[in-house]
């Protein structure tokens, strides 16, 4: 299956975690690419626009990844998801990275977030991870959610492989 890793990352962190979720499902054998939004000014300020809003037609499943901010959902990855075109027929997962070792403290109102406009766009959301930058969880959790989100996609062959 070819997946798009969609991902919004402000320090860093965010595409790290991108990155070793890619190497995971090439292993498992998919074609996966990570591809970033980003924009010309402040998204600390909200005063952004979109400079790089990546297509998502020629993936088969997706991952949108972004940070929290500010207890939320990244504004960046919010305004890139709400200008997207359908995702009907996409398996999407999401993922969220964050500072504060808490799901509560922002994580769980950033995925709920990203969900609901996945799914508005019509998106089958197979799942959800969230990583924590706190030093106490760091390395867990990001292992964590390389597997949640690897996994989200292990029962799913490509369409190729069974044309033989």
């Amino acid at each position: 299956m070819k997946i798009g890793i969609i991902v919004y990352s402000q320090t860093g962190h965010t595409l790290a975690v991108a990155e070793k979720v890619r190497t995971k499902l090439e292993e498992a054998g998919h074609e996966a690419a990570v591809v970033q939004v980003t924009i010309t000014g402040e998204a600390a300020e909200d005063k952004f626009q979109l400079a790089e809003a990546p297509a998502v037609d020629a993936y088969e499943g997706l991952i949108f990844g972004a940070p929290v901010h500010a207890f939320s959902l990244s504004a960046v990855m919010k305004t890139y998801l709400e200008q997207m075109p359908s995702l009907a027929g996409k398996k999407t997962a999401l993922m969220i990275t964050k500072q504060l070792p808490f799901a509560w403290t922002g994580g769980n109102r950033a995925l709920g977030a990203m969900k609901t406009i996945c799914e508005e766009k019509e998106a089958q959301v197979v799942g959800s991870a969230m990583a924590f930058w706190a030093a106490s969880k760091q390395e867990k959790s990001v292992a964590a959610c390389i597997d949640t989100l690897a996994r989200c996609f292990q029962d799913i062959r490509d369409s190729s492989d069974s044309k033989g």
